[in-house]
């Protein structure tokens, strides 16, 4: 049985109120679901709040799946849903991309410079160069392994601009590698 049959079949089991279903598919995904949660809230205790959201719609809204999608495909479009509706809630985000880049990171130590180094810290560290829009596809496509189609429902937006900003994103991505020193480009 495949991943993707056997996480379907959880969701049956879900929908009939199975706890153990639940339990092995929070042991699942919810690794996924925080981390694509904390690259759009940037905020650990948010992250794992939207967790707790996330699989609490899932318990309640497992009847109603229709397996049109992958069920992971669908768990980050809980979360992306759940991480845009808690940022509009708080007060102290806005939409100033400029003054938010201007914030000074002071969380650099000794340990961190060092990795800073590395080639995949400088890819992390170019990638908050990316816009939202940018950065939000690269984490899809790149980190989550999703497919254009699988973006394009998450996102809420035509395949042909998931590739439009996959395009952008990577040119502007090789750019910023290469300011960093990283002589390989994007692939």
């Amino acid at each position: 049985m495949t991943q993707a049959a056997s996480d379907e079949v959880l969701i049956a089991r879900i929908a009939q109120g199975d706890r153990l279903a639940m339990q092995v598919l929070y042991g699942r995904h919810h690794v996924r679901v925080y981390r694509f949660g904390l690259r759009l809230v940037r905020d650990e205790q948010a992250a794992e709040d939207l967790i707790s959201e996330v699989f609490l719609d899932v318990w309640r809204q497992a009847g109603k799946f229709e397996g049109r999608s992958a069920v992971s495909t669908w768990l980050l479009a809980i979360t992306r849903f759940k991480a845009l509706s808690a940022l509009r809630r708080r007060k102290d985000f806005e939409l100033d991309e400029d003054a938010a880049n201007a914030i000074e990171d002071t969380s650099d130590n000794p340990e961190t410079a060092v990795q800073k180094k590395d080639t995949s810290a400088a890819l992390r560290e170019c990638l908050t160069g990316l816009s939202p829009d940018h950065r939000e596809i690269v984490d899809l496509v790149y980190y989550h392994e999703k497919s254009v189609e699988e973006v394009a429902e998450i996102v809420g937006i035509p395949e042909n601009t998931v590739k439009t900003r996959l395009f952008y994103a990577r040119k502007k991505l090789a750019e910023l590698l290469k300011a960093a020193g990283v002589e390989r480009g994007w692939p």
